[in-house]
């Protein structure tokens, strides 16, 4: 499933704004592929999750979080993943690359990068292979899932773009 042409297009107007806001673009908010909730619910894998993929303790079941609370959950919970990108990944990359990283290790989690054929990929120079790596993370609770094919596809296609006109 491609990205829809809202989300891709505030994803172009935030490039030059930085990865970050690129990444919690792509994740947030109505259009993001979180798919925003706002009770928290039981993802594939069984996990309590709200918002845009807000994991943890603090979750209050049967509250009604508001943009505001999401937007702060997914600016906090996008932290960890950026300290791992910066610190793992050795070669140079652009903002929507960076984004797609940060947007992949968010889902993926911290540990499971850092073992990654991906990273590995990526450290040695091959950045399309690395990109292609994102395919085989489509699995949850041992079943592969559709939702996560698409994420992956449009993860990938951010991966390897080198300008807007890729997007």
């Amino acid at each position: 499933m491609p990205m829809t042409s809202s989300l891709r297009n505030k994803i172009i107007a935030a490039a030059g704004g930085g990865a970050m806001l690129i990444a919690s673009l792509f994740l947030g908010g109505r259009d993001g592929v979180e798919g925003r909730k706002y009770e928290a619910y039981k993802d594939v894998a069984g996990v309590w999750t709200v918002c845009d993929g807000h994991t943890g303790r603090d979750i209050v079941r049967g509250k009604r979080y508001t943009d505001r609370e999401c937007d702060q959950l997914l600016w906090k919970d996008l932290q960890p993943a950026k300290r791992t990108v910066d610190s793992l990944v050795k070669v140079s990359l652009g903002e929507y690359q960076r984004a797609a990283l940060y947007s992949f290790v968010f889902n993926v989690g911290s540990g499971a990068f850092s073992k990654s054929t991906l990273l590995h990929k990526l450290n040695r120079g091959d950045h399309e292979g690395a990109c292609e790596e994102m395919r085989r993370w489509v699995y949850a609770g041992g079943m592969r899932w559709k939702g996560l094919q698409n994420r992956r596809e449009m993860e990938r296609s951010m991966c390897l773009a080198e300008s807007s006109h890729d997007i």
